[in-house]
């Protein structure tokens, strides 16, 4: 854990919880595509730099979650690098209450603003407009607002998070998605994408990514086919995520209540939209059914 990987000429991978990039400019500057779930890992980080005798001149996030923009701060107090990203994810890495604030639906309970849904403020200096020479971006819609990968000049693609590991998957099922409709084309982009090496950000690193993306793609129409069937009778919002954590066999607490809430609406949106769910309110509540 926490180990430099070379895989490429200038591109090395630090395996972590959240798989965090390196790409060497130079002989001493580097960037860093995210930077980890916390202030820890910005120290680990930290460490793996001075040790290499590395310059940190900028750090690319993928996007806004806190596990991945977790160490920003850390870093940036420590060696004034650059930040960058798209520009609503610079939005959440400077003002990082807007991620439990989205996720609850409102002001969030003191409970969820801990490190796992809010990273400590950063301070973003630039967009992706301004990526070094040697990298460019993909767009992967569908797990945020406008997350985005990175290519480096070896032809090794980070995928952030458009797609979960098989441990993950298996273990807890349902994986967040803010846009349904988005992250299923995002995996008919990737499925077709030729590398040398892809590294998401929660799975191994692999030379063929076309069997996990189909494991991603079969769990999301499998969790749409659970809902369909929890449907099957008229039912409100909060029935329907009881059902799925049982289904699932899910703990309960209040991240969870958060994340996978909010996936499931993401699912109803895609569902309704699509004309596989239809909606009524009565008795001032809003009941869910599938459509026969």
């Amino acid at each position: 854990m926490y180990d430099l990987n070379k895989v490429g000429e200038k591109t090395y991978y630090i395996d972590c919880p959240t798989n965090i990039g390196l790409y060497k400019l130079n002989d001493t500057d580097v960037c860093l595509i995210d930077s980890g779930n916390d202030k820890d890992a910005g120290r680990k980080i930290n460490k793996i730099l001075k040790e290499n005798s590395f310059n940190l001149k900028y750090i690319i996030n993928t996007h806004s979650n806190a596990d991945h923009i977790g160490g920003n701060e850390f870093l940036q107090k420590r060696t004034n690098c650059n930040i960058i990203s798209t520009e609503i994810e610079n939005l959440f890495a400077k003002y990082p209450i807007l991620e439990p604030s989205f996720l609850y639906g409102g002001y969030p309970l003191k409970k969820l603003t801990n490190k796992f849904l809010m990273a400590k403020a950063s301070n973003p200096t630039g967009s992706i407009d301004d990526l070094p020479e040697g990298l460019e971006y993909i767009k992967l819609g569908g797990h945020f607002f406008d997350m985005i990968g990175i290519k480096t000049s070896d032809d090794i693609y980070f995928l952030a998070d458009c797609v979960f590991g098989e441990n993950i998957i298996n273990k807890y099922h349902i994986s967040f998605i803010y846009n349904v409709d988005e992250f299923l084309k995002t995996l008919d982009f990737v499925e077709n994408l030729e590398g040398k090496l892809f590294i998401p950000s929660h799975a191994k690193a692999c030379e063929d990514i076309k069997p996990l993306v189909k494991l991603n793609r079969d769990k999301v129409y499998e969790i749409m086919d659970t809902i369909l069937g929890i449907c099957e009778e008229p039912i409100i919002f909060e029935d329907i995520l009881q059902r799925l954590f049982i289904h699932y066999e899910l703990k309960m607490d209040l991240n969870q209540y958060v994340l996978i809430g909010n996936t499931l609406k993401a699912y109803l949106s895609y569902l309704y939209n699509n004309e596989k769910l239809e909606l009524e309110i009565k008795e001032s509540k809003l009941y869910w059914q599938t459509i026969s």
